[in-house]
């Protein structure tokens, strides 16, 4: 049976990040299935595409390897891609600075784009536990990747009994990292401060999976983060177009990528901020 022919959408620039090919939890099938809409420019790779810290010989199936030989088949056709390895896959950083011409491989990455900056890096360098503690970084993925296997089996019931899919890893995660009540986290507030500080107009990472764009405002700039989200949770991409940087989420039920229209608007103040704003608004009274 030949596949159904699917009309590619021309775009500037795409972020992927947090694939994790290799492992039972990966949405490899969606992740191509996705790739075969688009015939981006720049295609940013933005870490943990494989892997390497629960790779097996006994298990990358055929799925996981096609989204490889995509992103070949891309470069063949004239597209970009940038390379910037994460934690996950952190084996590749020892090949930092190589340019095949169409690929190449680097820590972090400044796009201008439309006369704006867009700084992206993976982001694992602003964790903590992976800075100061790796074997408990490392022993959390494995534990994360016996959860996404019992979150299969979970929602493998559910969706016999007409209940809506659930993501068991997802919630855990929000927990550790701080929950999602928090308007903004501590890893977002210091990866926009930082990028204030540098001038750029947008700052993207990946690595907490958690897909989010959120215009974050301090007292001496105001700039827009992105997280571009993972492929086994999520299924999310980045894409620039009309000027602009698009959250996109891959919806099941129609195989396709819909956009998720919602930016935040934040305050960010540290305390050393606050003191800072009111001693000011003392000397002006």
């Amino acid at each position: 049976m030949s596949e159904k022919h699917v009309t590619k959408r021309q775009v500037k620039a795409v972020v992927i990040s947090d694939a994790h090919l290799g492992t039972y939890g990966s949405k490899a099938d969606q992740l191509h299935a996705y790739l075969k809409t688009i015939q981006p420019e720049t295609l940013v790779l933005n870490g943990d595409i494989i892997d390497a810290w629960r790779f097996s010989p006994s298990y990358f199936p055929t799925s996981h390897l096609k989204v490889i030989r995509y992103f070949f088949k891309l470069a063949e056709e004239g597209t970009k891609i940038i390379f910037i390895p994460g934690n996950h896959d952190e084996i590749a950083r020892r090949f930092t600075g190589i340019d095949f011409g169409r690929l190449k491989i680097d820590n972090k990455v400044v796009l201008n784009l439309d006369g704006k900056s867009t700084w992206i890096f993976h982001g694992d360098v602003f964790d903590v536990v992976m800075h100061h503690s790796k074997w408990l970084a490392k022993m959390g993925s494995v534990g994360y990747g016996i959860l996404t296997g019992i979150n299969k089996m979970v929602n493998g019931i559910l969706t016999l009994f007409g209940r809506k899919k659930i993501s068991l890893a997802g919630k855990i995660k929000d927990k550790v990292k701080g929950g999602q009540k928090e308007a903004v986290s501590k890893f977002e507030a210091m990866v926009a401060r930082l990028g204030i500080r540098k001038g750029y107009h947008y700052v993207i990472c990946g690595h907490i999976h958690r897909p989010a764009k959120k215009r974050i405002k301090t007292p001496v700039g105001a700039i827009t983060y992105i997280n571009s989200g993972d492929w086994v949770d999520n299924m999310t991409a980045l894409e620039y177009e009309n000027g602009d940087w698009h959250l996109k989420h891959w919806n099941f039920d129609t195989d396709e990528i819909v956009e998720d229209p919602l930016v935040e608007e934040i305050v960010s103040e540290t305390i050393e901020d606050v003191f800072a704003r009111a001693f000011k608004e003392i000397l002006k009274s």
